[in-house]
């Protein structure tokens, strides 16, 4: 049985008890243990259910790479499922539960699907979808859907809180064991600043648990003196409990900090997500140790030999009292080592190399244990944990030599390095012959947009196994990460360390390599999806030979863990089928996270109400006050208008759009997307991104603009105003600032990433505020200031300067047909601005109007709305627009697409305004049918409403359509539906109803 020894246990604090429990059942572990650990120390060997046979699982492992201890954690808020029992730390009052198994873990009904198997090989819900035709949909399915999944569904909200955090570093060194330590601080003492990440909760990884001599120190002593170091630097950031997700292109790192995993009830977030920017990356990830293929190595109890030896010295837990050792090397022997220094009984050593191991053999043998050269498992006795093993010979078939009695098996089939995160991002691998595994290859790495490399792998994760050449690997990749980042490279020598004699590795892809079919189907290689040997076997016989087919058909490597152990083994299986070398059926892709992350740290802040953060103005608390109907526009909260008390909103507008056009109103523009574009190639950009010509715009003055997709489509207008020969800022509708920025964003760094362009997105740092009306100059040069006159500030263009005692950069341009001037001041001097344009305006009458009053003007002067007028299928010539566009320019964004045959015709839906006969509103978006019926019998359409509105100024409905050959046909009636089954007629007018020469305008 497995139990707490009383030595050991160098991770624990044994004197703090904590109590929790699993399955209702209260247990007690100490501070440092694992919820494994705990278990293991409780006896509790069975942990869980497979997901396909629901055979009994066990805990294999004693990190991430672990498959099978997947429990639900928590209550209420704080549930969640599929937690890895080996990386959750205890604490006081956790509470765990087993998942997949109805109607208890000990007894499963589930587990009949096991006496089933022959029936359900690998691809069997594929056959499934075949035949017979009728069992898919009426047996198979509903079957198949009950059964799927693991664990529970949340059901109450998340009480947790989140967080992303941003940070910038030279270099990032990720990994804590000696090979990240070392190679962080050689980084450090040229100067680099540094982040070094650990996922687990100390320092060291495996050299602290097998031990061993670094420059004369001990493995724990050399730990700490490195961290000490660390520590001291301020150019270093340490963190634990933090893994690196995923490593992507630029030197882009995504990290996940489990805060508070370890301590629920403190405050502050659970999860915080890293966005790292890096020159350089180190992935000083280490190594996974590979299980061995026999038949029931997935009964509780069968272990990797590395694990074992982690519960034994870090945790003070033994796995069994008589634990058989079976290997392909020479660590495992460190395994039996330790457990015979611990008091425990190693019956055998089963070493299937014909010759055995080196010293550590000869160790092993000192202490009396028993080691048998040559040999294999044939089997492993028991059900829901192990009572025995059968021996036989490796090269044989399987017959069994000898039964020996025991209750663990550590197992060890070699050592993988960790390359995932050399991998994300394009690093490529070699096949190392000797050590047979996959490994970073320096001459093909992920390289950046100079061609240099940013990732480097250190110790392990490069392919040295010994702890002599780990330490000498991450010297040099530290030396390596500081030049490249342009600190010198400190001439620091590698810790000395002595050698341990090892034989080499052979490698074992099943046990014994000859065994039976029926050995074969018992022989496990994805433990949580229980695909066997067998079924890679058949899915190569089945014609499935790329590795990445066999994964799906077999699901082999598909479940959460990701295939970290069964990867290199289910390939050698597919290889030794196809008779192919391992390098030549590849790797799968590895893709991040690299482990599961939380939805909740995906997430962040945006949840409940703040799931889309609304953006608010600097005088936004100004319009609160005053009781403002608000409406959304993108992300802001705009005012649609400012009713008074018994006012109806449409009186509200008439009101604010009578007052502005006979004396003064006010229009908080605030929301205008604003981006600074920069540098010596910021005209030939902006021509490439506007129908029209922008590079010859002359400083001090704006243009309008037309902005379109590939395809043609319109997608943005704005005006554009030359701040100086390098510098221009664009205005973009409200809705747009962001989608636009990404646009200019992927055009400059996917397409045109050799032009000297910069985009900066400002809107938020400027408030600007329409001043608009007859009145509208008379207020600005009560305030004085700027010379705001007809001379010297004449329409479309604009000045910096000071308009009374605020920084201001007035524009001359208007949305509405009026005397207007757009000024634009610190978001900082926002509200401060709009309250003195309220005072000096006082005796005009000034008043604030909304954005239905400013829809209403802007579609009295037929000036268009993105978004109203556009819908993804439209470009400028649709909307009389083609003086916008640029004769003189050999190309723009939409150019070509325009020139189509069909988006060239004359044959299209065109702009035109629209006057009711009898002065009413036509319901907004309204389609316009023609005379007949199409083949189907619905009706034909000839066009659609796109902005509808009662016009105060006319005193009258008004409305612009896209109708069929529009500008051709002034003076036609149309008879357009109304939702209550009548209909209204509508006169086909000038798209401009106001002030059409622009004279007010230009006053």
């Amino acid at each position: 049985m497995s139990t707490r020894l009383s030595t050991g246990g160098s991770l624990l604090n044994r004197g703090k008890a904590i109590e929790f429990t699993f399955n209702g059942k209260r247990l007690k572990g100490f501070e440092g243990d694992t919820l494994a650990s705990a278990l293991l120390a409780n006896d509790q060997m069975l942990v869980g259910r497979s997901f396909k046979y629901h055979r009994p699982r066990g805990i294999v492992a004693s990190g991430a790479e672990e498959p099978n201890a997947l429990v639900n954690l928590g209550e209420g808020g704080k549930f969640e499922p599929n937690q890895r029992a080996t990386t959750t730390e205890l604490f006081h009052g956790l509470a765990a539960t087993s998942q997949n198994h109805w109607p208890s873990l000990e007894f499963d009904i589930g587990a009949l699907n096991s006496f089933a198997s022959r029936f359900m090989p690998a691809g069997f819900y594929y056959k499934t979808f075949l035949f017979p035709r009728f069992a898919w949909k009426h047996l198979f399915e509903p079957f198949i859907r009950q059964a799927a999944g693991l664990g529970k569904a949340p059901k109450e909200r998340d009480a947790d809180t989140y967080e992303h955090f941003y940070a910038f570093y030279d270099v990032v060194v990720i990994g804590g064991g000696v090979a990240g330590l070392q190679a962080a601080k050689v980084a450090a003492k040229g100067g680099a600043k540094v982040l070094l990440i650990e996922q687990d909760a100390s320092w060291g990884g495996r050299a602290v648990i097998d031990g061993g001599e670094i420059d004369g120190k001990s493995a724990e002593d050399f730990v700490a003196e490195t961290l000490n170091e660390l520590k001291a630097n301020e150019n270093v950031t340490l963190r634990t409990r933090m893994m690196g997700a995923g490593v992507y292109d630029h030197g882009y790192v995504l990290g996940y900090e489990r805060v508070a995993d370890h301590a629920p009830n403190q405050n502050g977030p659970r999860h915080r997500l890293w966005r790292i920017r890096a020159g350089q990356i180190v992935t000083a990830t280490g190594a996974i140790e590979r299980p061995l293929s026999f038949a029931g190595n997935d009964i509780p109890g069968v272990m990797l030999a590395s694990a074992v030896r982690d519960y034994v010295n870090g945790y003070g837990v033994s796995i069994g009292d008589r634990t058989v050792v079976v290997t392909n090397n020479d660590d495992a022997y460190r395994t039996a080592i330790a457990l015979k220094n611990a008091g425990l009984e190693v019956p055998a050593i089963i070493d299937a190399r014909p010759a055995g191991g080196g010293a550590l053999m000869e160790e092993a043998k000192a202490l009396g244990i028993r080691v048998e050269t040559g040999k294999g498992i044939a089997k492993v006795k028991g059900g829901k944990r192990v009572t025995g093993v059968a021996i036989c010979a490796q090269a044989g078939e399987g017959s069994v030599l000898e039964e020996i009695k025991c209750d663990a098996v550590a197992m060890s089939g070699g050592w993988s390095p960790v390359v995932h995160l050399w991998s994300h991002c394009g690093g490529k691998l070699n096949w190392d012959e000797v050590q047979n595994h996959f490994a970073p290859d320096a001459a093909r790495g992920p390289t950046n947009q100079d061609g240099d490399v940013f990732v480097i792998p250190a110790g392990a994760a490069n392919g040295p196994i010994s702890l002599g050449d780990v330490l000498a690997d991450a010297t040099e990749a530290g030396k390596q990460a500081a030049k490249m980042v342009g600190k010198p490279a400190k001439s620091v020598k590698a810790p000395k360390v002595e050698s341990v004699d090892e034989a080499a590795m052979e490698p074992v892809w099943l046990m014994p390599q000859g065994a039976s079919a029926k050995l074969r189907a018992k022989s496990w290689l994805d433990y949580q999806n229980d695909v066997k040997v067998s079924d890679v076997r058949l899915a190569a016989q089945e014609g499935y030979e790329s590795v990445e087919h066999t994964k799906r058909y077999t699901t082999l490597g598909m479940a959460t863990d990701q295939g970290k152990l069964s990867n290199i083994n289910g390939l050698a299986t597919l290889a030794g089928q196809l008779n192919a070398p391992i390098p030549a059926v590849g790797t799968t892709t590895f893709r991040p996270p690299y482990t599961p992350i939380s939805m909740g740290s995906i997430g962040g802040e945006a949840r409940g109400e703040i799931f889309q953060p609304i953006r608010r103005t600097p005088i936004h608390d100004w319009h609160e006050e005053q009781n403002a109907f608000f409406e959304p526009v993108g992300q802001w909260r705009r005012p649609y208008c400012f009713p008074k008390a018994g006012e109806s909103h449409a009186d509200a507008v008439k009101r604010e759009i009578n007052q502005t056009r006979n004396s003064l109103g006010m229009l908080d523009a605030s929301t205008l997307g604003k981006l600074v574009v920069k540098g010596p190639d910021a005209g030939k950009f902006l021509d490439m991104l506007y129908t029209n010509m922008m590079s010859t715009l002359k400083v001090g003055k704006c243009r309008y603009g037309l902005m379109c997709n590939e395809n043609g489509f319109l997608i943005d207008d704005g005006v554009v105003a030359r701040i100086d020969e390098e510098t221009f800022l664009c205005h973009t509708t409200t809705g747009g600032a962001e989608r636009i920025h990404g646009w200019m964003e992927d055009w400059l760094q996917c397409e045109w990433w050799d032009w000297n362009v910069y985009v900066a997105n400002v809107t938020e740092q400027l408030a600007q505020i329409a001043v608009v009306g007859p009145n509208a100059r008379k207020v600005l040069e009560k305030l004085g200031g700027m010379d705001v006159s007809a001379e010297a500030l004449p329409f479309m263009e604009w000045r910096d300067g000071k308009i009374g005692d605020f920084d201001a950069r007035a524009y001359r341009i208007s949305f509405s047909g009026e005397l207007s001037y757009e000024i634009a001041v610190p978001a900082s001097q926002g509200r401060a601005f709009w309250d003195a344009l309220l005072a000096a305006g006082e005796e005009f009458g000034v008043m604030p109007y909304g954005t239905e009053a400013l829809h209403v003007m802007r579609a009295e002067k037929g000036f268009i709305m993105i978004g109203d007028e556009t819908d993804g299928t439209v470009i400028p010539q649709d909307l009389n627009m083609q003086w916008a566009i640029s004769k003189k320019k050999e190309d723009f964004l939409g150019k070509r697409a325009q020139e189509r045959a069909h988006m060239a015709s004359g044959d299209r839906w065109k702009l035109v305004g629209l006057e009711t006969l009898d002065g009413s509103v036509i319901p907004d978006g309204a389609y316009i049918p023609s005379s007949g019926d199409n083949a189907n019998g619905q009706r034909n359409v000839q066009g659609r409403v796109t902005s509808t509105y009662y016009s105060p100024t006319l005193d009258r409905g008004i409305a612009m359509a896209l109708v069929h050959k529009g500008p051709d046909r002034m003076g036609e009636v149309l008879d357009i539906p109304k939702l209550d089954g009548t209909s209204v007629k509508a006169r086909i007018v000038d798209q401009v109803f106001f002030d059409k020469d622009g004279e007010k305008q230009n006053v």
